[in-house]
Order: structure tokens, then C-alpha cells, then sequence
């Protein structure tokens, strides 16, 4: 056996744009594709046109290199938009939601409780055991300002007649 000379070049070109493109399935990052279809259009070119060795690899480098910078400019100008874009954000998500203070705030930070954990919070001062209203994050620390309540909230209601 003499090893790749018995298969024909662009069957070899063919293989290795599909090995890449089953790569980009497991390898995190979208850069492999661009790779794969430079190499199956390079196969599909070898087939055509019978190029030589030297052409062959001046051509996969020249197309992987259009492909990705190709891509990059696309992607640049029309990002993929996700159905949810505060998914890794979780400061993010928080905004609009209450908490307690469990550390009173002095100089205008402290922490606060929401669900089961505790964050830094910057705000006005605020004493333990009150209720804040998450405005907001800077980083891991939340923008916090004390919750308004609703006039009347915790007398007893109105007696209808």
C-alpha cells in the first residue's frame, strides 16, 4: 500500500471538509466551518479542474481565508440576536425584582437577599429587614433603591355598605 496515492485528490478534500464540519459539532467556537467548506470547495475545484498539489493548497488557504473573513464581517453586521439575551447576565435578570436588606446599607452599599442569595448592592441608606427594588447592576454589584409602598398598604380595607 503507498499510502494517499491510490485515492483520488478531491476525494481527499471532500473528506477532510466533512471531518471538519463534523468537528465544528463537538469543538466550541464557529471557525471550523468556514475550514470545512474551504476544503469541500477546494475538492469540488480539484475535481473540475485537475489542479496541482501547489494549487490545490493555495487554493484551500485563499477560500478558508475568504470564508472566514467573509463571516466575521456578516456576523459583525448582523449579529445572531438569541431568543433570550440575558441568559448568562444574571444581574440582568434581577432588574425589576425585590429583595431584602440583610446588611444594613451605610455610605450607600450593603447586601441584600434574593431567593437564596446574597449580593452586594449599592443605594441609599436603608436599614435591615427592608424591602429594595433591584434598579439595576454594575458588575456583580446591584443598583438598588428602597421600595415604595403603595399609600394605604397595611390598614384595613374599606368597609362597603
Amino acid at each position: 500500500m503507498d499510502g494517499l496515492d491510490s485515492f483520488d485528490p478531491h476525494w481527499i478534500w471532500i473528506t477532510l471538509g466533512l471531518a471538519l464540519a463534523a468537528l465544528e459539532l463537538l469543538v466550541p467556537g464557529v471557525y471550523l466551518i468556514w475550514l470545512a467548506a474551504a476544503a469541500i470547495v477546494t475538492g469540488v475545484l480539484v475535481y473540475l479542474l485537475d489542479l496541482s498539489l501547489a494549487a490545490q493548497v493555495i487554493d484551500f488557504v485563499f477560500l478558508a481565508l475568504i470564508f472566514a473573513f467573509s463571516a466575521r464581517r456578516f456576523l459583525r453586521d448582523k449579529p445572531i440576536v438569541g431568543a433570550d439575551p440575558l441568559l448568562n447576565k444574571r444581574g440582568g435578570r434581577l432588574v425589576g425584582e425585590t429583595a431584602v436588606v440583610t446588611q444594613a446599607f451605610d455610605g450607600g452599599s450593603g447586601r441584600i437577599r434574593h431567593g437564596d442569595s446574597e449580593w452586594l448592592a449599592r443605594g441609599p441608606d436603608v436599614d435591615a429587614g427592608a424591602r429594595v427594588r433591584i434598579i439595576g447592576h454594575e458588575g456583580s454589584i446591584l443598583l438598588v433603591e428602597p421600595l415604595a409602598l403603595l399609600s394605604g398598604e397595611g390598614t384595613t380595607p374599606p368597609r362597603e355598605t
